[in-house]
């Protein structure tokens, strides 16, 4: 993951997997892949929708502003966000910890992220890692 500039943007990219030293240094190289997507922390001000947390944007699409490939609504900081995708379908939800008995109460680190079938996983708990960084 890589802060964007100075507006509130953020590169995701795609985690390594193996051994990447090289056999002339030994040492751990970065790969150079390309991001996986964009995420952009939503100005509502600007935007007049004050429920959007941010806009997801394949890298590939990145350059057309108009369409975000996701969007994240909700409140973060209430462990309460839906991603939504272009056709506003969950398509993953982050809830916080609930217990069926009134002694016991968890913090607000504690949450479930939801994964809808046919989403990826993985893509999903980066972005809770992205929000974390945009929202704490």
């Amino acid at each position: 993951m890589q802060k964007l500039g100075l507006g509130d943007s953020w590169f995701v990219y795609e985690g390594e997997t193996g051994n990447h030293s090289t056999r002339k240094t030994g040492k751990l190289e970065r790969s150079r892949k390309s991001p996986v997507c964009c995420v952009r922390k939503s100005v509502n001000i600007l935007n007049g929708n004050t429920n959007v947390q941010a806009y997801v944007h394949r890298v590939a699409s990145d350059s057309d502003k108009r369409q975000a490939a996701f969007t994240v609504e909700g409140s973060y900081a209430r462990r309460t966000c839906k991603v939504l995708d272009e056709s506003k379908r969950a398509v993953a939800e982050l809830k916080r910890k609930e217990t069926n008995t009134k002694d016991v109460s968890f913090g607000i680190e504690v949450f479930q992220l939801v994964v809808h079938p046919g989403f990826d996983p993985g893509f999903a708990m980066a972005l809770v890692l992205v929000l974390d960084q945009m929202f704490t």
